[in-house]
């Protein structure tokens, strides 16, 4: 629904990555990353995650996505998108939900990336505690960065009735 800078619909972004992570297109213009939001189906597994007091959202989502292999600049920036929805509830139920999402959606890359980092959560709020499943975030992305890394980081509040 909305993408910057521009998707082409036809060749998709076409930039250069350079080492420090700087995106230039091909007027010369640099990003630091693309942004693009949309509308996709995933099938959700809700069973495991985990129920965190609104107040203490800010530092889960700092360990959480450290442990999930974001940098600390790419984690600020997946915080300051998401925080201001999330630190005013009493609570909220999170899950990464990285699986579900690489099954909705496609990536192509060239050339090919030695590490891809993928970071996909669900969320939504909830006036009292929710009994979850702790999720184990262990695996879900590689535990080292080689080379060429692609990192992509969203998400979605879940909108279903409970």
């Amino acid at each position: 629904t909305t993408s910057y800078p521009s998707y082409d619909d036809a060749h998709g972004w076409n930039v250069t990555a350079y080492p420090d992570g700087t995106l230039t297109d091909k007027s010369g213009r640099d990003y630091p990353f693309l942004f693009w939001e949309g509308e996709i189906s995933i099938n959700p597994d809700l069973s495991y995650g985990f129920c965190v007091a609104g107040e203490d959202t800010a530092e889960f989502l700092e360990q959480s996505l450290k442990q999930l292999g974001l940098t600390d600049a790419e984690a600020d920036t997946f915080i300051m998108y998401w925080l201001p929805q999330m630190e005013g509830n009493k609570y909220n139920v999170i899950s990464f939900q990285t699986s579900a999402y690489e099954n909705a959606v496609s990536h192509y890359f060239a050339p090919e990336p030695d590490t891809v980092i993928i970071v996909n959560m669900l969320w939504y709020p909830s006036n009292m505690p929710v009994s979850i499943e702790p999720q184990d975030l262990t695996g879900i992305n590689p535990s080292e960065r080689k080379g060429f890394t692609v990192v992509e980081w969203g998400g979605e509040k879940y909108r279903k009735v409970f």
